[in-house]
């Protein structure tokens, strides 16, 4: 299987935006808490997490074949259950719709790092350290606040058998765990 320290290679030679590196390290973080609270593999779910947005820079004008090329790129290095998670986050546009814990995980977390990160980036201190799980459940509810996080992306939480204000929880301390990597 596929090291950290070799995906961690094949990202930054496909990814060079800062942010966006960021923004897998943060769904990474969130994915390998995601594997301890539902007895799977860690290693599986943080790569997947790592990886799911390789070809985000190449694909950002055509959207369909997002998470298309990622598989293309990744298809020697890993399992067909990681691929398929790949390319269920974006089973809007690829037609593979989310059925597997992996699946649902990746896409609520992909979509909660952003809440999260944008409410430690209104705070004065800037820092993660500061947000607490109600702070994060009472601007889930804002509806205007970080309008570009898909809502109903975090609530497929509920596909794990995790309730909202815990997935806050998991997802918060995951990101606080690699603050200094983010940051934040």
């Amino acid at each position: 299987m596929l090291t950290r320290e070799d995906a961690l290679r094949i990202l930054k030679e496909n990814v060079k935006d800062e942010k966006l590196i960021k923004h897998m390290l943060a769904v990474e973080a969130i994915m390998k808490e995601l594997a301890k609270r539902l007895n799977e593999d860690e290693n599986i779910y943080a790569l997947v997490g790592l990886l799911h947005d390789i070809d985000f820079e190449k694909t950002k004008e055509n959207p369909e074949m997002h998470g298309k090329l990622s598989v293309e790129i990744l298809k020697d290095f890993l399992s067909e259950d990681m691929k398929r998670a790949i390319l269920s986050h974006n089973f809007e546009r690829t037609g593979i719709e989310p059925k597997s814990k992996m699946e649902y995980a990746l896409i609520a977390s992909d979509a909660i790092s952003g809440l999260i990160i944008t409410c430690a980036l209104i705070l004065p201190s800037k820092k993660l350290i500061d947000v607490t799980p109600n702070f994060v459940a009472n601007r889930f509810k804002q509806k205007d606040f970080a309008r570009n996080c898909k809502r109903e992306r975090i609530l497929l939480c509920k596909e794990l058998r995790i309730i909202e204000n815990e997935f806050f929880e998991i997802a918060l301390n995951a990101l606080k765990n690699i603050a200094n990597e983010l940051c934040l």
